[in-house]
C-alpha cells in the first residue's frame, strides 16, 4: 500500500480533530471533532474498531490546539516510531534502543489536562437524564409539575443511572399507555 500524502490541518479554529485518510482519493477528512481531546480519542477507537472488524487498516491523524494554532499529535510515522522495541536498564527502567533512561520532567508544552471536561460532560449527562424523565413524565400525562416535582426530578436524574433512567422512562411510558386504554 502506498504511504498517505501529508495531512493538512484542518479548516477552522484550533480544535481536538481526528483526520481519516481516504486511500481512493488521497485526501484527507475530519472523522472526528470536539473541543475536548477524550470524545475524539473515544471515536477514533470505536472508528480503529469498526474497521479492523471489517478486516481494513484505518490511518488517522489527531490534530489539536497548541498555543493560537494546530499541533499535529498522532500520525501513522508516529505510531511506527512507537512501535519501535523498547529495552530496560539496569534498574527496571524503560528507555528506547539509545536514549538514556534517566527520568525526564514533564514539560510545560505537554498536553493540554483538559480541566472542566469530567464537569461538563457529568452536567451534560445528567441534563439528559432529567430530560428523560421528565419527557416520560409529559407522556404519563404529567405537565404542570409543580417545584417539588421538579426538584424530584432533579434528585432522581442526579442519582440514577442512564439504564435506569430509560427503564423508569419506560414504566411511565406503559403506564400512561394502559391507563389511556382502560
Amino acid at each position: 500500500m502506498p504511504e498517505p500524502s501529508p495531512c493538512p490541518p484542518p479548516s477552522g479554529a484550533p480544535r481536538w480533530v481526528a483526520m481519516v485518510h481516504e486511500a481512493a482519493r488521497d485526501s484527507w477528512v475530519p472523522a472526528a471533532q470536539s473541543p475536548y481531546r477524550t470524545p475524539v480519542l473515544y471515536a477514533v477507537g470505536e472508528m480503529t474498531r469498526t474497521v479492523r472488524a471489517r478486516g481494513a487498516e484505518l490511518t488517522l491523524a489527531l490534530w489539536g490546539p497548541e498555543g493560537d494554532g494546530w499541533r499535529l499529535y498522532g500520525t501513522p510515522e508516529e505510531r511506527a516510531a512507537a512501535e519501535r522495541p523498547v529495552v530496560g536498564d539496569e534498574q527496571g527502567d524503560l528507555a528506547e534502543p539509545g536514549e538514556s533512561a534517566e527520568p525526564r520532567e514533564p514539560s510545560e508544552t505537554s498536553e493540554p489536562s483538559g480541566t472542566g471536561e469530567p464537569d461538563k460532560l457529568a452536567e451534560r449527562m445528567a441534563n439528559r437524564r432529567h430530560q428523560v424523565l421528565t419527557a416520560a413524565l409529559s407522556r404519563a400525562g404529567l405537565y404542570d409539575l409543580a417545584p417539588e416535582d421538579g426538584a424530584a426530578v432533579r434528585a432522581l436524574a442526579g442519582r440514577l443511572d442512564e439504564p435506569t433512567v430509560r427503564r423508569v422512562a419506560h414504566w411511565l411510558a406503559a403506564a400512561a399507555g394502559a391507563s389511556a386504554a382502560g
